[in-house]
């Protein structure tokens, strides 16, 4: 699960529970206004912080916990795959190998493709609603993204942060890169 975290109107981190867990942990100390949200849905994450970071993950549905050695026992089938010499050099680098790694590659890829264009719609209201819904422009900026005006929906944002304005449109899959 990849998770985007907010202190305030402003973006504090980005990546698994794991990794934002430390950032969202010292937030909370200062006092800060921390809100976590899933990059697949939009949808706000309430997260027990306590412990390390690693205890976090494990604790949020065995969510970002290393996988287990070997092979998974049931599914696995072996096949032949054709790569160059640099490809496979490559993939010999990284964290559990090369059939590890292409496994991460391929369900990072299912994710990116399995979002419809309804599905980042809802992802982007549900997160505009958390992070804007008493902001300047909040409505109207709703109307234009459910009437598919990805332009009127930028001049009704204008006033966000650029922050909170950026995601929205990054779950919509309109985020200038």
């Amino acid at each position: 699960m990849q998770l985007t975290v907010f202190e305030s109107a402003r973006l504090l981190a980005q990546g698994t529970v794991a990794e934002v867990a430390a950032e969202m942990q010292a937030a909370a100390a200062r006092g800060g206004d921390v809100l976590a949200f899933d990059d697949a849905t939009g949808r706000v994450v309430d997260l027990d912080l306590r412990g390390a970071p690693a205890e976090v993950a494990a604790r949020h549905q065995g969510a970002d916990t290393p996988p287990r050695r070997g092979r998974p026992k049931l599914g696995v089938k072996a096949r032949e795959v054709t790569l160059l010499p640099r490809h496979w050099d490559w993939l010999a680098g990284q964290r559990g190998g090369a059939s590890a790694m292409l496994r991460r590659l391929v369900e990072d890829a299912m994710r990116a493709d399995a979002a419809t264009p309804r599905q980042r719609q809802d992802a982007a209201y549900s997160a505009a609603t958390a992070l804007a819904g008493d902001r300047p422009g909040y409505e109207e900026a709703m109307r234009a993204l459910f009437a598919g005006d990805a332009a009127g929906m930028a001049v009704h944002m204008a006033e966000w942060p650029g922050d909170i304005r950026d995601y929205v449109l990054r779950l919509l899959g309109s985020a200038p890169d």
